[in-house]
């Protein structure tokens, strides 16, 4: 189990891979363009990793909480998670083009790179540049946020929950969910668990109060799975750990 979760994590599509309690699974979430890249993926690459007996694939259909939304020590919620508790659709992403993923990529190799910098890389003028970059944000396309170990922030203990709900109850679990400051990435998939999500606590006793007082209070779940990570070998597309 441990080389295949270094394999996955280790792929370019990987965006994280962690192993968790109960079943001995490596869960990995991935980033492709299309369905038959996903295809491709499974049986021409993860399908063939040593070790590797069975594969279980679901598609993300929303993606209502990410990361950057979980901010613990703030006072108030993101933009995105206010969204996901009124019940409100973001707006529409807008069209991406060659300038912009450049400009994506110069700030996933340094963050804090200035517009100045920015401008001269990509061989525009500093306006189009701040312009650029002010739009993606503006949109939710992109968010600079610090990459941290939820343990160093003082949540070492995380989780994460699968919970199959009534398609009537669903709107509604999602805003109490993305209520709690605990739930920090939130997705609606396809398969048989309609809502897929992560959550950080201080220690088991909050985790167990977030599975009784929260989980166990939402109306139309049909099953719900928790499991305590075990290890992280990649988070927000960086490998972690020795």
């Amino acid at each position: 189990m441990h080389d295949t979760a270094l394999a996955l994590a280790r792929r370019p599509e990987a965006r994280s891979v962690e192993v968790a309690t109960g079943a001995l699974d490596v869960f990995a979430e991935l980033n492709v363009p299309d369905h038959d890249a996903l295809l491709t993926l499974v049986d021409a690459g993860i399908g063939r990793l040593e070790g590797v007996v069975d594969i279980h694939t679901s598609v993300v259909l929303r993606l209502l909480l990410t990361a950057s939304d979980w901010a613990p020590y703030d006072d108030e919620p993101t933009d995105v998670r206010r969204h996901a508790i009124e019940g409100r659709r973001l707006p529409e992403p807008p069209v991406v083009d060659e300038l912009d993923r450049r400009l994506v990529a110069l700030l996933r190799r340094d963050a804090r790179m200035s517009t100045t910098r920015l401008a001269r890389e990509l061989r525009v003028g500093e306006t189009t540049a701040r312009r650029r970059l002010g739009r993606l944000m503006a949109s939710h396309v992109l968010h600079l946020r610090l990459h941290a170990e939820p343990e160093v922030l003082g949540y070492p203990v995380e989780a994460r929950f699968r919970l199959a709900v009534a398609h009537a109850r669903l709107d509604a679990a999602i805003r109490r969910l993305a209520e709690e400051p605990a739930v920090r990435h939130l997705v609606v998939t396809t398969g048989t668990t309609a809502l897929l999500g992560y959550s950080s606590h201080r220690s088991t006793w909050d985790l167990h109060d977030f599975t009784a007082r929260v989980l166990g209070s939402l109306d139309g779940v049909t099953s719900a799975e928790v499991a305590v990570l075990m290890r992280t070998y990649k988070r927000a597309g960086f490998e972690s750990g020795p």
